[in-house]
């Protein structure tokens, strides 16, 4: 399945993106060995979730969903988990194959985890190593999923200290943490998003922060609760670039999650000059959110701040555009985690611009891009949903109309996408297959 998309007129608009693909995983894992019932709503119904739903029914939870964005999970317990009948398929998705590695490694059953082709080569090793250390036996393949996770181990508290910033690794030894003897604290070197400690507070879970420092004493039980899912903001990101590189638009985004270890995009694209405002903020259960209004703006090149990274690692194809879109150049650095993500995303967006004639120059943490116009062409999207939806926006502001091949993840994370493109005024068009 491929997009073509035509150069578009972008109309004033007020639109909503699915709910949050982070809190959502979260919610489905925490609330599966919480007591009681935890009702969800929100919830993002993207191909990467709905696996971790089916992978937490397989281990024996009882979920109900009335409607695609609706839960009523009825929590086992910490220790109430089954065994799975069949090896654990994550799909696409990282962020539930780390986080479940974690949640299992205290089991007293042993689990295997598995996904697609994109899943399996992607490494494993920055979570295998700290839980190891805790006593965890993960066997892999070279430090590749599949991931066979061994019951029946006793943890132990470990005093880790990231050696790259990581929401997923810092998360997966938390919930590793819950199951383990003593106190389990992690330090990051970068603030990275906190969605699973305000999860687990809001359970009752006592968590101690101190600066980067995040501590959690094993054995705790967690209390099933109410979890609105805020709409996601990395989502959100590719209407706000659609927004800024329009002429003359004014579009407003409802109810979106403005967590402040995740709005790095929004800084970063002030930065540059954007005018980007958030009005009606509000508390969401644990998560702060607002609506985000954003009209057209004249954007600069410049130097990204590095410590901003961690703070919008997901948006960084949609951040690329942006900067091709500016006046000068936008230098990226510290940005290598990057190159491990569903595509080495750096490579991936540099050949998708240099397609459409944009001047990139990469380096191995890093890319300085040329501001300049957009060409028609045809581009690859590496079979990654965030470089298909940035390649999907840039084309609305080329020189003629743009096909992205191999689109089918977006649906991972967006589903939706291409009705709120066409709701914004985008000429996007789903082919089934590519024209000769």
């Amino acid at each position: 399945m491929d997009f073509r998309v035509s150069p578009s007129k972008i109309a004033d608009a007020k639109v909503t993106v699915p709910g949050d693909k982070s809190v959502s995983h979260r919610a489905l894992m925490l609330g599966s060995i919480a007591s009681g019932r935890t009702e969800v709503s929100g919830f993002l119904a993207g191909e990467d979730c709905l696996a971790t739903l089916a992978a937490m029914r397989t281990l024996g939870v009882g979920i109900e969903q009335p409607e695609p964005t609706q839960m009523s999970i009825d929590g086992t317990g910490l220790h109430g988990l089954s065994a799975p009948a069949a090896d654990l398929d994550l799909g696409n998705s990282g962020t539930a194959m780390r986080l479940m590695a974690g949640l299992l490694c205290g089991q007293s059953f042993d689990s295997t985890l598995t996904g697609d082709a994109s899943l399996t080569g992607r490494p494993m090793g920055r979570v295998i190593r700290p839980l190891g250390d805790m006593g965890a036996l993960i066997d892999s393949n070279d430090g590749r999923p599949p991931l066979q996770v061994h019951g029946g181990r006793r943890l132990c508290a470990i005093d880790y200290d990231l050696p790259v910033a990581s929401a997923q690794v810092k998360s997966a030894v938390l919930l590793a943490g819950l199951y383990a003897d003593g106190t389990t604290c992690v330090t990051e070197p970068a603030v990275t998003r906190d969605h699973t400690e305000r999860m687990l507070a809001s359970m009752g879970v006592e968590v101690r922060t101190d600066g980067n420092r995040i501590c959690v004493r094993g054995g705790q039980a967690l209390r099933g609760c109410r979890v609105q899912v805020p709409a996601d903001l990395s989502s959100a990101s590719f209407v706000m670039l659609a927004a800024l590189l329009a002429e003359n638009a004014d579009v407003l985004i409802t109810n979106v999650g403005v967590n402040p270890t995740r709005t790095g995009v929004i800084e970063i694209l002030q930065g540059m000059g954007a005018d980007i405002r958030l009005e009606n903020p509000k508390l969401l259960g644990a998560e702060p959110v607002a609506d985000i209004r954003i009209r057209s703006s004249n954007l600069q090149g410049g130097a990204v701040d590095p410590a901003l990274v961690s703070l919008a690692i997901d948006e960084f194809p949609a951040l690329f555009v942006a900067a091709a879109s500016a006046d000068g150049e936008t230098v990226f650095s510290g940005i290598g985690e990057l190159r491990v993500k569903e595509s080495d995303r750096i490579a991936a967006m540099a050949a998708g611009m240099r397609e459409l004639g944009i001047r990139v120059d990469e380096s191995p943490d890093g890319a300085i891009v040329h501001g300049g116009r957009f060409t028609g062409g045809t581009v690859d999207s590496f079979c990654d949903h965030r470089v298909a939806m940035s390649l999907a926006v840039a084309a609305t502001i080329a020189g003629d109309e743009v096909v992205i091949r191999d689109v089918e993840p977006v649906d991972t994370s967006f589903p939706g996408f291409t009705d709120c493109m066409t709701a914004l005024g985008v000429d996007i068009e789903v082919l089934q297959d590519v024209p000769v």
